[in-house]
């Protein structure tokens, strides 16, 4: 094989399929034969140009999965035919002041897999050697791909706070980080609020782990959780920064919303609602690879799996516009194993 398939896009929107020629990988990196590939709302920055350069063809998508078939020089702790994952972060530089401070998450020297460069959307992918994951057996590639991202963000927000097993951890929006957030929290040993507009979610939330429910459309979440004693941990996964501003009166005393939903608009506190509890906000940007390889494994023995939706690569934009509907239950994930 000399060339393979790939998805790239330009401006707002414009993906197109096209043949690639097939290269050795750099220094410090991997070359992988692509088996799946989740979509990702994070994939809007690049889909719809708010990149710094949208008329460079990049391929979309950072939750890779697939198996090492070339290395590049230097590479000495992956061999071909290992099975490994690529998330958002692709791969930390070991060198800056990040890194030798053990950041590798704030690298400054850190591409953004299917943003900066190019990602999963393809029958191959290229990634920098730091920042693969080892994919344990016995986890699909279909479900693995969504954890990579969607699951670790979820996975690593949840230990942002620190509180005890069995007190009270929200979830604010049930969708394709919530869904999983839910499950994470209940096997963890927190008692698991869930928090969604209406109620016809509620039965799915619990059948996930969460012991209480609050409808937002008919109450306050705020004074609603203040109600069960307050949260020591909100996860706020919705992409509306408006649906948290009430959040923070919700919080226990020491809690902390975590914030994990890209808004476009603005998150508005009051500061006595900070101020009074000693209450914070923070935000929670996926996690290392080794970290991913901790939320694999917790996922294989918890039996965390996301809701998946499957589609070829050649429908990549019918797969995105689903995703970006909101009509997807829960993850729409990229199929190019079969």
């Amino acid at each position: 094989m000399s060339t393979y398939r790939a998805v790239e896009v330009t401006g707002v929107r414009n993906l197109r399929l096209v043949e690639r020629e097939l290269v050795d990988p750099a220094p410090g990196h991997v070359r992988l034969k692509v088996q799946a590939c989740g979509i990702c709302h994070t994939d809007v920055l690049t889909l719809e140009g708010l990149r710094a350069d949208a008329s460079t063809p990049v391929v979309p998508g950072h939750e890779i999965v697939g198996v090492i078939d070339a290395v590049g020089a230097g590479v000495t702790a992956w061999r071909p035919g290992d099975r490994v994952g690529v998330g958002y972060l692709g791969g930390h530089c070991w060198e800056c002041e990040m890194c030798r401070r053990g950041d590798f998450v704030n690298c400054l020297d850190q591409e953004q897999t299917g943003m900066t460069t190019d990602g999963g959307y393809a029958e191959v992918a290229y990634a920098r050697a730091s920042g693969l994951v080892r994919i344990p057996d016995g986890m699909s590639a279909i479900e693995t791909a969504p954890l990579l991202c969607a699951g670790l963000t979820t996975f690593t927000a949840l230990q942002k706070g620190f509180t005890r097993a069995g007190a009270l951890v929200a979830v604010q929006g049930i969708g394709g980080l919530g869904h999983l957030a839910l499950q994470y929290a209940h096997s963890l040993g927190y008692r698991v609020a869930a928090i969604a507009r209406g109620r016809e979610k509620e039965s799915f939330a619990r059948e996930l782990g969460a012991d209480e429910y609050i409808d937002s459309t008919s109450v306050d979440p705020g004074t609603a959780l203040h109600d069960l004693g307050g949260a020591s941990i909100i996860v706020a996964t919705a992409s509306s920064g408006s649906s948290m501003d009430p959040l923070v009166r919700g919080l226990a005393p020491g809690g902390r919303l975590v914030v994990v939903g890209a808004a476009p608009d603005p998150l508005t506190v009051a500061t006595p609602d900070l101020i009074i509890g000693t209450r914070s906000i923070v935000g929670s940007l996926t996690g290392s690879s080794i970290e991913n390889e901790d939320n694999l494994a917790f996922s294989l023995a918890h039996g965390i799996r996301p809701a998946t939706e499957t589609m070829p690569l050649a429908q990549a934009a019918d797969a995105y516009e689903r995703m970006l509907s909101g009509k997807a239950r829960f993850r729409v994930v990229l199929d190019l194993a079969s």
